[in-house]
């Protein structure tokens, strides 16, 4: 979609972040925005910061996790522009910590955001998109740790693969009918997803459960080694705004994977060569057992 200007995009997680800044980057290139999010505080600073602006943009509360919160933002959306051709799958929330230590709750919160929030999102934009024919594009937000695993973030981790998979599945249902997808894996970037736990339901542990943050934002006095090494490498996170035009960019370019971080090459290279070496041991195995 070389062409942005006056399309329209969705954006979830839009009041913070990386969706604000994907907002910012869309409304400069001319695009109509709808910024969607939980938090009502964070709404109303997103419509004022840009009430003064020369820009097509609104705001509406919409929970990821509720499909027909989610059906209702869809027909607003359509109902506000005409037509969607952009949806940033983006609403994200995290949980930390050793796998034993992981709770049904951790597990059912994560997961109705992270992986049910894009099912979600798909579903109700997905044949709004395909129906006016002029194409369109999704963005999906997992994350580098939706491409290899990381001690500690099991939960996180098996969310952002799904979403990661998912996405290079509709590459291919979509690409007939001229709709791009983007998985968007970032690495470290300054976002409030270090405190996400404050939106958790209470019937799902609630905002004073452990969140992504405990005792990674609370001082190093306070960190394991592990979160010790992590505090290191958020000294050098990214500004959001780089990864706003790199969303962009990608849907411009018609580019799958955003990676924004090169120093995870390694990371990749090594997990990528060990399954590579697994094919060759278990085809020696099977020539071995003759089967």
């Amino acid at each position: 979609m070389r062409d942005v200007e006056g399309k329209v995009a969705f954006i979830t997680g839009g009041a913070s972040g990386l969706g604000l800044a994907m907002a910012r980057s869309f409304t400069n290139a001319g695009m109509k925005v709808v910024v969607a999010d939980i938090q009502d505080d964070a709404l109303e600073a997103v419509a004022n910061e840009f009430s003064e602006s020369n820009v097509n943009l609104m705001t509406m509360k919409a929970d990821v996790t509720d499909r027909d919160a989610m059906e209702d933002a869809a027909t607003r959306t359509l109902a506000a522009f005409g037509k969607v051709h952009v949806v940033c799958n983006n609403a994200g929330v995290a949980v930390s910590g050793n796998i034993a230590d992981m709770t049904y709750q951790d597990w059912d919160w994560v997961t109705r955001v992270n992986l049910d929030g894009v099912v979600n999102g798909v579903v109700s934009f997905v044949n709004r998109i395909k129906e006016h024919g002029e194409g369109g594009h999704f963005i999906n937000t997992a994350s580098i740790a939706g491409q290899f695993g990381m001690q500690g973030l099991s939960v996180y981790n098996a969310t952002k693969f799904a979403v990661v998979g998912m996405s290079e599945a509709m590459r291919q249902d979509l690409a007939p009918d001229n709709i791009g997808i983007s998985v968007l894996c970032p690495g470290f970037v300054a976002t409030n997803i270090f405190t996400s736990q404050r939106n958790r339901p209470d019937a799902l542990g609630g905002p004073d459960a452990a969140g992504f943050g405990a005792g990674i934002t609370d001082g190093m006095s306070n960190a394991t080694p592990e979160q010790q090494q992590m505090q290191q490498m958020l000294a050098s996170m990214l500004d959001p705004s780089v990864i706003g035009d790199m969303v962009l960019h990608a849907i411009q370019n018609d580019i799958f994977y955003i990676l924004s971080h090169g120093d995870f090459r390694e990371q990749l290279t090594a997990r990528g060569q060990e399954i590579a070496g697994s094919f060759d041991l278990w085809s020696a195995w099977r020539e071995e057992h003759g089967v």
